[in-house]
This record gives C-alpha cells, structure tokens and sequence, in this order.
C-alpha cells in the first residue's frame, strides 16, 4: 500500500485497543501509532482522545500517526493499580463535572477531588447538578451553593424535564469540554437532551446498589451541532490524584489558598497546628466543614 507523502491534522475522537479515530479534514479514519511511538518508554498514555495528531493515510479510511503534538492540558489520575497517568481527554477547554441531586445521592468528596485536578491542571471547571427534578431547585441549591459562592459556575439540570439544558447548551458551544461523573447520573442522558440525534446509550441505577450502571465503554468526543464537542466518559468510582504532592494542595482550594499566607508557620498543613488561619476561619463558620473535611483527608494522605 502506498503512503500519502502530506500528512494531515487530526483530532483524535476516539480511543480503544491501540486503535484511535481521528477527525482529518479529509473525514475520520482509522489509525494505529507507528512503531517507533510505540516502542518509547513512557509513564502516561501516549494517545488520548483530544489529542492532535498528523497523520498519512495508508489507504481509503485507514491511516498512520507520524507526530503527536504537545498537550496544552490534560484531565488525568493514577491508573488503578499502578504508578501511571492515565489520560482520560487532553486538550479540553473545560471539564463539566455532573452529579445527581439524587438517586445517587451526589459525592462530594469525589467532586471537590475533580475540581483539585482541574485547578492543578488550569482547566476551567463547570458542575452539573442533574436530576433537580427528584428535589427540587431550593434542595438542590442547597447542596451545591457552596461551590457557587466559590465561584464555580452550577447549572441545575433535569434530562426528564428539561430543566437548565438550554443554558448548559449554551456553555458548551466551540469548545472541547469533558463530562465527567459518577456512574448513573445522567451524563448521557444529558448529551441527549443536548442534541436528541446523539442516540446515547442510557443506564439505570440499580435498585440493589443505589449506583449507577456505567454505559460509556470508552471515551470518545461527540461533535455539537453549534460547534465544538463533548467527551463521554466511562463514569469513576474513584480518581486517585496523578502528580500532586500533599502539601500543593492548599493551593487547589480556592477558599484556603488566600489564608495560607496568613499562618504563623510557612509549613503550615492546615490540620493542628496553633495560629492557622485555615482553622481560624473554619471555626468562624467562613469555609465549609465538608469541603475543609474534603481537604484534611487529601492532606493526611487519602489520594487513592
């Protein structure tokens, strides 16, 4: 089979197996690495989906990635059972983080550990809360107001209803985002909604476990009809931090970081120590218990 000589951009949209689809203006193809990526010694994915490539076709549909370019950003954790990154999408302008009000009930800890890896990653950081229509909005702003006052941006949705999917629409349009979230809470639900010719695959919570079902297999990037697109994600149980020491992580917190300054002790953990302005302000009722609890156990080493 003969090679094009011109190598094509690409946008790798999906990822499974050592086979990637990649958007070239030329139409999506099928491509493989070539072996000298393949044989480079590495403690990240090399390809994800989001990535940018160039690759040469080999034949109708089928091609080669000769060049990776480098990641402006990534969403990234520890690999389970392992000491690598796993890329989950690169190069995203924005990670939108989905919980259900209910049924799962939404898991804050699990939330406020995407929100550190989007804040050490500089990824712009929008929640969902999904599912309003189980509560209702005045319960719902309840359980997530905390992290409007911090400055995030929370639409309050419902795929039933159709509650909040016009402005999330909205938010979404031109830009290479990431929905990411717990098993059953509606991510694909909500792609539905988005654009109704998706045709996602939709799981329920199981009534045995109160947890959702996952029906994402892989990630792969859904083009918007506005421009843009959207990554599907397999839905996490858990998201073990990738490269983020202990003592960083005052800094991922928006609400400790202004006060760390402000501890009698440069080294200051922000847990015991006399004169921390952490604690202070926590005892004044100015942080939140639940976001503080959320940092004192990424501190004393809960990062799996």
């Amino acid at each position: 089979m003969a090679v094009s000589e011109d190598l094509l951009p690409g946008l790798v949209i999906r990822a499974q197996s050592g086979f990637f689809a990649v958007e070239t203006p030329q139409g999506v193809v099928t491509a493989q690495l070539r072996g000298r990526h393949k044989r480079r010694r590495r403690a990240r994915d090399l390809i994800a989906v989001g990535d940018r490539v160039k690759v040469s076709l080999v034949d109708e549909g089928v091609a080669a990635i000769e060049e990776i370019e480098e990641r402006e950003r990534a969403l990234s954790r520890r690999a389970p059972g392992s000491e690598r990154e796993q890329v989950i999408v690169a190069n995203l302008d924005q990670a939108v983080f989905v919980f259900s009000c209910a049924e799962p009930a939404p898991n804050f800890r699990l939330l406020d550990r995407l929100l550190v890896v989007a804040e050490s990653q500089d990824i712009p950081a929008v929640i969902c809360a999904n599912k309003v229509d189980l509560i209702g909005g005045r319960e719902a702003r309840g359980l997530f107001g905390v992290y409007e006052r911090l400055g995030y941006p929370v639409f309050y949705t419902s795929a039933k209803t159709g509650e909040g999917i016009d402005e999330l629409r909205q938010a979404l349009i031109g830009k290479l985002s990431v929905f990411a979230g717990p098993s059953g809470v509606g991510k694909s639900s909500l792609l539905n909604a988005i654009q109704p010719d998706l045709g996602l695959r939709i799981g329920e919570v199981s009534k045995a476990t109160g947890r959702g079902q996952h029906t994402t297999v892989v990630p792969k990037l859904v083009p918007l009809e506005g421009g843009g697109y959207v990554a599907d994600t397999p839905g996490v149980k858990a998201f073990a931090l990738w490269d983020i020491e202990p003592e960083e992580l005052d800094g991922y917190f928006r609400e400790i970081s202004p006060l760390v300054a402000h501890c009698a002790f440069s080294d200051c953990t922000h847990v015991h120590e006399p004169g921390c302005a952490v604690l202070a302000a926590l005892k004044r009722g100015e942080i939140s218990r639940q976001r503080y609890e959320s940092y004192q156990r990424l501190r004393l080493g809960d990062l799996d």
